[in-house]
C-alpha cells in the first residue's frame, strides 16, 4: 500500500462535502507531477486529505476506490482523475505549522513543493500524521 496527499480549498470542496458526497473522482489536476501522482495510485491506497488556503491542514483520511481513467471534465486526454471515498475525519487536525516544526516531516512533499496538489507521503510521515492526529487506521 501506498500513502498520498491530496489539496482541496474548503470553499471549493470541504472534507465536510467529500463526506455527504460519499465519494469523487479528483479533477482538476493539470500540473505533470501531481497528474503522475495520481497515475500511481492503487486502489486501497490511503489517501490525508489536505484543507488548503485556509485551514492549511490534514483533516481526513480517504481511499482510493478507482484507479486513474481520463479526466471527464476535459477533452484533453493527458489528464486523468482517480475515485476516492472518505475514510475517516482525523480526531485532531494536523496543521502545516506543526509539520513544518517536526524533524520527521524535513523531506515531506507537501512541505517541500507546497504548490503541488497531489503529493506522496512516505510511510514513516504517514504514521507520524496519524500520530500526530491521534487516530488509528
Amino acid at each position: 500500500m501506498n500513502y498520498w496527499l491530496v489539496k482541496s480549498e474548503p470553499f471549493k470542496y470541504s472534507w465536510e462535502q467529500f463526506v455527504k458526497d460519499g465519494k469523487t473522482f479528483w479533477d482538476g489536476v493539470r500540473n505533470y507531477q501531481a497528474r503522475n501522482n495520481l497515475k500511481a495510485m492503487k486502489k486501497g491506497d490511503q489517501v490525508l486529505f489536505y484543507h488548503s488556503n485556509e485551514g492549511l491542514e490534514i483533516v481526513g483520511l480517504a481511499t482510493v476506490i478507482k484507479e486513474y481513467y481520463q479526466d471527464p471534465t476535459t477533452d484533453d486526454n493527458r489528464w486523468v482523475v482517480v475515485d476516492l471515498k472518505p475514510l475517516k475525519k482525523l480526531k485532531k487536525p494536523v496543521s502545516l505549522a506543526e509539520m513544518k516544526a517536526d524533524k520527521h516531516f524535513a523531506g515531506f512533499s507537501l512541505i517541500r513543493q507546497g504548490r503541488l496538489s497531489v503529493c506522496d507521503v512516505k510511510e514513516k510521515e504517514f504514521v507520524a500524521i496519524m500520530g500526530l492526529a491521534d487516530t488509528r487506521i
